[in-house]
């Protein structure tokens, strides 16, 4: 629903187990936002990892599907399109803060059934102001239509510990490893390694957050030992997987 009065529309709502909400798209802007549980969140250009103190951001109009593999506990809002205008075009994974989280939990608490000038629209407010300082998060898995890279894509997220070097499947899509490295780099942002390490690290992140052993994903991923996947962890998120799980996670008695 457009509604300039009401900058911020919020909802809260327990998903109980796996679920894929097909592709769709909003009005108003989204942030989706789980106080616990892991979601993906998946558009043509690419996927979004979105795991507890993160959210994904979608912009209005964008056609998406959101799948979870565990109970989810969702507080999410929606931004008018009024206030969009210095938030990100694109989706992208946004670091909630301790302040966010609480006007977020405050605004599902009001409810929508607020009028403009009053102290409860003067509080969403605050939340469209705290939307454009927050940073972004590197939780994202770009794609490619581009047919080779497209086939190497498709393997490689159906099986994320395949340990194919690029020159080895430079040979299965007939081009040279120098011709599909450019294209990596030219389609998706990144290097081969790097694309891939991102993968595994977005698997790595829903596992986990599922309760599955550092061990077991260190090896489910391809990795040689589990001190290999934590130093590629603490590479990329700062931090061990144990201590970032303890402090994202969100008390139970949150609103």
């Amino acid at each position: 629903m457009i509604d300039p009065g009401r900058p911020i529309l919020s909802v809260s709502e327990e998903r109980p187990g796996a679920e894929l909400v097909s592709k769709h798209a909003l009005l108003r802007g989204q942030l989706l936002y789980a106080i616990r549980g892991v979601m993906k969140t998946t558009t043509e250009k690419g996927a979004w990892l979105v795991p507890p103190a993160q959210a994904v951001w979608i912009p209005p109009g964008e056609m998406h599907e959101v799948e979870m593999t565990q109970s989810v506990s969702l507080r999410s809002i929606y931004v008018d399109p009024a206030y969009i205008t210095k938030l990100p075009a694109r989706c992208c994974v946004l670091r909630v803060t301790p302040l966010l989280q609480a006007l977020i939990l405050e605004a599902t608490t009001i409810g929508n059934d607020y009028y403009p000038n009053t102290s409860e629209a003067r509080l969403m407010m605050v939340i469209v102001d705290q939307l454009h300082k927050i940073e972004q998060f590197p939780f994202h898995l770009p794609f490619s239509d581009e047919p080779r890279i497209r086939k190497i894509i498709n393997a490689l997220v159906t099986d994320p510990a395949d340990t194919m070097t690029l020159a080895q499947w430079a040979t299965r899509v007939g081009a040279s490893e120098r011709t599909l490295g450019r294209l990596f780099l030219k389609h998706l942002g990144m290097s081969f390694g790097n694309w891939r390490r991102r993968l595994r690290l977005l698997e790595a992140m829903d596992r986990l957050a599922g309760g599955v052993s550092v061990t077991e994903v260190a090896f489910e991923l391809g990795y040689g030992s589990p001190s290999a996947f934590i130093a590629m962890f603490r590479e990329n998120l700062g931090e061990p997987p144990a201590r970032f799980f303890s402090e994202t996670d969100i008390p139970a008695g949150a609103a």
